[in-house]
């Protein structure tokens, strides 16, 4: 069975739905329907879930971590994530994509080079993520280093990632199963809106 908590911090809500101590979705939103809705909309259909009022201490844990990711905070914690109900593309784009570092980003293209397929399957993947922002879609950009797309808007991608800029001034490159994936400093994107 799946289950769903939601909490509020600072007037943002967040949300997430695991199963036997792994993350199957998260999400957030200014208001705890949106989050809910994003919630359940991302969860295996055939499965039973049930939405509980009070957070378990997993799920308060994972609640905090999505709330730090969401600050803009350094987060060393890392949970187990069910992505097996998803394709093999997905799961692989996925995993990638959790790889790019905070004050980092990547573009469609570079994670398309690393993992197989093209920038715009990637940006499908990207904009259908559960696991938001455990899995940082929103670090992931064009080519040319504008922002994209964004399920939450433009403005909100712009918010976060400017709450995560370091300082950083050069790229570096991570291996992903073989392959290599370039990221960039979030600076890079950031300066197209000074």
């Amino acid at each position: 069975m799946i289950e769903i908590y939601s909490k509020e911090i600072e007037g943002v809500w967040y949300g997430v739905a695991s199963s036997n101590q792994q993350i199957v979705a998260s999400s957030f939103s200014t208001n705890q329907r949106s989050t809910l809705q994003y919630i359940l909309g991302s969860i295996p259909f055939n499965l039973t879930f049930e939405v509980f009022h009070e957070p378990s201490p997993f799920a308060e844990e994972i609640l905090d971590l999505i709330h730090n990711i969401y600050a803009g905070q350094e987060v060393s914690a890392s949970f187990p994530l069910d992505l097996s109900h998803l394709p093999v593309y997905s799961q692989k784009t996925l995993n990638a994509t959790a790889k790019i570092p905070l004050g980092y980003v990547a573009s469609y293209g570079s994670i398309a080079k690393a993992v197989g397929g093209g920038p715009r399957a990637v940006g499908n993947v990207m904009a259908s993520n559960p696991l938001a922002p455990i899995i940082p879609c929103h670090r992931v950009v064009k080519s040319d280093f504008t922002l994209g797309g964004y399920g939450g808007g433009l403005k909100l991608k712009l918010e976060l990632l400017s709450r995560e800029k370091r300082g950083f001034s050069t790229q570096k490159e991570l291996e992903i199963d073989g392959s290599v994936l370039q990221v960039f400093p979030v600076e890079y994107s950031l300066r197209n809106f000074s």
